[in-house]
Formats: C-alpha cells, sequence, structure tokens
C-alpha cells in the first residue's frame, strides 16, 4: 500500500504567488504525492477583533489581530487558478483546504476532486454539509475532536453524498508535544468507524509521520516551509525541504519493510539458511557399528545435515559406516 503524502505548503507563501510556486517545486523535488494550500477569505473566517493563537503571537507581529494577520495570506481566484496549473504542468497534485463555504465553490470551480476538511471545521454542519453534496474524496482531520463529534462529522458528510472518506488523526498545537501526540488514537478512530485513517502531524522532525505509517496510516500530511526563519504562523512548525524530502523516503522505505504479514524466509535471506543453522555431527570419531550418543553426537553449523530437532530420533540408532569428528551424521 503507497501511503498518499501531502506537503501541507498552506498558508507558508506569505501571501506571495512566486513563493507559492517555489513552494510547488520543492514538494516535488521532495517526492510528495500533493500539495495542499489554504483557501479563505478574512472576512468569512475570523472576526475583526479576534486575538491570535498563543504560536501565532510568537511567530508574527504582535501588535496585529488574527484577522490582520491571516488577511495579508490571502490568495485570489485567479492566483489559485495559476497554482493549480502549475501543479498540472509539473505533475503533483494541487489540492487546498476551504475555510468558508466561498472557498469551497471557488475549488470546486477550480475542479478539484480531493477535500481536505481542517480541524476546524469539524463541527460546521453547512460547510460539511456542502462538501458531502460534491460527492468527491474526502480528508477530514480531527484535532481537538472527541469520538462523538468524529462520529456526528462522518454522519454529515455520508447522509450529503460523501462516500470515499479518510479520518486523520491531529494534534492542532504549533508544535505538538510528543507527549500529546497519542499516534494510537489513529487506530482507535479506524476500529471505531471502520473507516481509512492517516495522521497530520504538526510535530518538529518526522519520526512521527513514519511511526504513523508503520501503524497504518494511509494518508499522511506534513507542513512545510522553504525557510523556518521566515515571519508567518506555521513556518516554524514546518519542515525545510531537504527534511521533507527525509521523510518521503523513509515512508516509502516503511512501505516496503511492511511487506505482505506472510511469514516465510525472504529471497534474500535464504543464502543463510545452511550457514546459520545447525546440524547433528560426529563430536569425536564414530566406528561403524558404534550406538550414537549424547557422547559421540554434537550440534553445529553448518544447517544441511539432520536438523537439530530430530535429536531423539538419532540417539540410540547404529552407525551404518564410519564418521571423522565434525562429520555431518548421515543415516
Amino acid at each position: 500500500m503507497k501511503t498518499f503524502i501531502i506537503a501541507e505548503a498552506g498558508v507558508n507563501h506569505n501571501g506571495n504567488l512566486d513563493l507559492a510556486k517555489r513552494l510547488i517545486d520543492e514538494a516535488i523535488w521532495a517526492g510528495a504525492d500533493a500539495i495542499k494550500f489554504q483557501s479563505f477569505k478574512a472576512e468569512k473566517l475570523v472576526s475583526k477583533s479576534l486575538e491570535k493563537a498563543d504560536y501565532q503571537k510568537d511567530t508574527t507581529s504582535k501588535d496585529e489581530t488574527q484577522y490582520e494577520m491571516i488577511k495579508k495570506l490571502e490568495l485570489d481566484y485567479d492566483e489559485y487558478e495559476i497554482l493549480r496549473d502549475y501543479c498540472k504542468e509539473k505533475d503533483i497534485l494541487f489540492m487546498s483546504s476551504a475555510f468558508d463555504l466561498e472557498s469551497i465553490e471557488l475549488l470546486d470551480g477550480l475542479g478539484m476532486k480531493i477535500w481536505k476538511i481542517p480541524s476546524g471545521e469539524i463541527t460546521n454542519l453547512p460547510y460539511l454539509r456542502r462538501i458531502g453534496q460534491l460527492n468527491n474524496k474526502v480528508i477530514i482531520s480531527t484535532g481537538m475532536a472527541n469520538l462523538s463529534e468524529i462520529e456526528v462529522a462522518l454522519k454529515v458528510l455520508r447522509e450529503a453524498g460523501s462516500k470515499d472518506i479518510t479520518v486523520l488523526h491531529c494534534n492542532t498545537e504549533y508544535p505538538t508535544p510528543m507527549e500529546d501526540v497519542n499516534l494510537k488514537a489513529m487506530n482507535t478512530i479506524k476500529e471505531a468507524f471502520k473507516v481509512k485513517v492517516g495522521y497530520s502531524d504538526h510535530t518538529l522532525g518526522i519520526e512521527v509521520s513514519i511511526a504513523a505509517v508503520a501503524m497504518g496510516a494511509e494518508v499522511v500530511e506534513k507542513h512545510f516551509t522553504l525557510d523556518r526563519t521566515m515571519e508567518g504562523p506555521d513556518h516554524r512548525a514546518s519542515l525545510e525541504p531537504d527534511e521533507l524530502k527525509s521523510m518521503v523516503e523513509a515512508i516509502r522505505n516503511i512501505e516496503k519493510a511492511l511487506g505482505s504479514g506472510v511469514k516465510k524466509p525472504s529471497k534474500s535471506e535464504m543464502k543463510n539458511k545452511a550457514i546459520v543453522r545447525k546440524s547433528i555431527v560426529a563430536s569425536r570419531d564414530i566406528k561403524e557399528g558404534d550406538v550414537f550418543n549424547e557422547e559421540n553426537l554434537a550440534i553445529k553449523r553448518p544447517g544441511n545435515g539432520i536438523s537439530p530437532m530430530r535429536w531423539g530420533e538419532i540417539v540410540g540408532k547404529i552407525a551404518k559406516r564410519s564418521f571423522k569428528k565434525d562429520e555431518l551424521i548421515k543415516l
């Protein structure tokens, strides 16, 4: 199974189209399957007096409101169209999370076929219903949610028309402390709702995303940036391009390592079998007619003779010919 890896550019373009294109190029270089932006109109997303989250205060101007911060990060319809076409030209899937109903219509007009619902919209009934009506693939993050809220959101999406839904475990703190990751909750979601699951990762580093794949994640989403030192709300908790590439390569290796689940000797190790396993050998010279016993037999490598599992069968039998010390016993 190939993990669907989303390189989350988000708003790390800082409202600049050229930076957004550079992020697309870096996502391709890193080997991601998709790049995802965020689509919103500040007027429809936040109240103008709303304070910023603590992590946003630490990474942006302290004098501005959340509205003022977000307003600077907007892209317009034409710019999203340019980014969609650039992704198509470069052969990477274009995605963007809508944060309001108007942005849903914008992205639907651009022909987007995989919808990523951010954690903050999991309790937004009109929003969920509209995405469900589009009858496309849906990936939904569940940061801050409990199982009952996930259950209700899935019900709304399904009743509206969604049939293919993947649920991502997520923690919305940027960066997420390791003790708050609770990665086992991903499989709790899988068991509770019998859905495909994945992980939206806001931790520092790449190890938790890799662990999620080892635990069965079918989708992994990870923020990345051109430079973590840039001003903006999400840069500090994002990977830089070389780290994103390392994460993708590690995930692809984990996919290979997971294998089929059938326990049998692999092709590469078959050559080691005779060298590493052991056989029953003569511990000293044995003459024809001697009785095999625990004193004149030993267990040593190589393993291309009689298996030590047949020890009880061999002890007590009579040697039909002579054997030199260390020679493989034959009946």
